[in-house]
C-alpha cells in the first residue's frame, strides 16, 4: 500500500498556521542557533511527532530546543530532555501572539536578542485543524524517508533535509564544483551551483527538483517520467504534482525515478 496518502481537505487554514508559526520558532534559532553560512540553522527537522529547531544553548550552557508537536499539538521547549513549557496551537493566535509567546518562553532561560519579528507579525486569526496536522505530520515523514533514499544514491555533498520556515517546502540540495560569479554591492560573489529537491504542501501540492544554473537548452529536451514536467513560469525547474502519486502502490519509485532522470541529466551541467 503506498504511504503516499490524500492531503488533507481543506488543508489551507491550517497549513498557513503551521506556516506562521514556524517562522514564530525559526526566529528563535536564528538569533540562538549555531550560525551556519547557508543559513541551516534557522531550518526545521522533521521528526516523527512534526517539527523541531536543532539544538541550541541556553545562558547557562544547557542543551535545548524547540518542538511544533503534530501529535499533541503544542509548541513545546525542551531543556537537557525536560519539557520546560507548552504552548497550545489549537487556540486560535495570532502569528504576532504566538511569536511573543514564544519568545517569552525562551526568555525564562535568560535568553535575549533581536528577533526578527518581521517574520511572523500578523493579527489574522488562525485558524488549526488536529487531523490535518496529524496527516500532514505522516506525510511529511514519509516525503522525508523518500528524500533520504535519493540523498544517500546521489551522494555528497548534499545538505540536511529541512524544512525551511519562510517557504514552507521540505527540501534539500545537492552541490556542483561549478561556480557562478555576480556582483552585489560593488562586491564579486561566488555561488556553488546545485540541484535542489523539495516537497511544497500548499494550494496544489507538488515535489519538485530544480537544478541551478537551469540550462534550459539541455534540459527542455530531456522526457521527464508520467506526472513530471518541466516548470519556467516564475521559477525554472520541474515539478511532480503530489497527487499524480497518491494512492499508487509505486509512488515511491516514481519520485526516485522523477528526481533521478532530472539530477543524471542536470548534474553535468553543474559540474565544472
Amino acid at each position: 500500500m503506498s504511504g503516499f496518502e490524500p492531503m488533507p481537505e481543506d488543508f489551507e487554514p491550517t497549513r498557513a498556521t503551521l506556516h506562521q508559526y514556524a517562522n514564530a520558532v525559526g526566529v528563535i534559532a536564528r538569533v540562538h542557533g549555531e550560525p551556519h553560512e547557508k543559513w541551516w540553522h534557522i531550518s526545521l527537522n522533521v521528526t516523527p511527532a512534526g517539527l523541531e529547531t536543532n539544538t541550541m544553548k541556553t545562558s547557562h550552557g544547557e542543551s535545548f530546543n524547540l518542538r511544533m508537536d503534530l501529535t499533541s499539538h503544542e509548541i513545546v521547549l525542551v531543556v537537557e530532555g525536560d519539557v520546560r513549557g507548552r504552548i497550545d496551537m489549537t487556540a486560535g493566535l495570532t502569528g504576532t501572539a504566538m511569536g511573543d509567546a514564544v519568545i517569552a518562553l525562551v526568555s525564562e532561560l535568560g535568553l535575549t536578542g533581536e528577533y526578527a519579528r518581521d517574520k511572523f507579525e500578523s493579527d489574522e486569526a488562525r485558524l488549526y485543524d488536529k487531523a490535518a496536522a496529524e496527516t500532514y505530520c505522516r506525510i511529511a515523514n514519509v516525503v522525508q524517508g523518500v528524500f533520504e533514499r535519493h540523498r544517500e544514491k546521489i551522494g555528497e555533498p548534499v545538505s540536511p533535509i529541512q524544512l525551511w520556515p519562510h517557504g514552507f517546502d521540505i527540501a534539500f540540495e545537492w552541490f556542483g564544483t561549478r561556480v557562478e560569479e555576480h556582483e552585489e554591492n560593488g562586491e564579486i560573489q561566488r555561488y556553488p551551483s546545485q540541484c535542489n529537491f523539495g516537497f511544497y504542501p500548499g494550494g496544489r501540492a507538488y515535489l519538485y527538483a530544480n537544478p541551478w544554473p537551469f540550462e534550459g537548452d539541455v534540459l527542455m529536451q530531456v522526457g521527464l517520467p508520467e506526472g513530471a514536467e518541466w516548470h519556467t513560469e516564475g521559477w525554472q525547474g520541474s515539478i511532480l504534482y503530489y497527487d499524480q502519486v497518491v494512492g499508487d502502490e509505486d509512488a515511491e519509485q516514481r519520485v526516485l525515478e522523477y528526481f533521478g532522470v532530472v539530477f543524471d541529466n542536470a548534474a553535468p551541467t553543474l559540474t565544472a
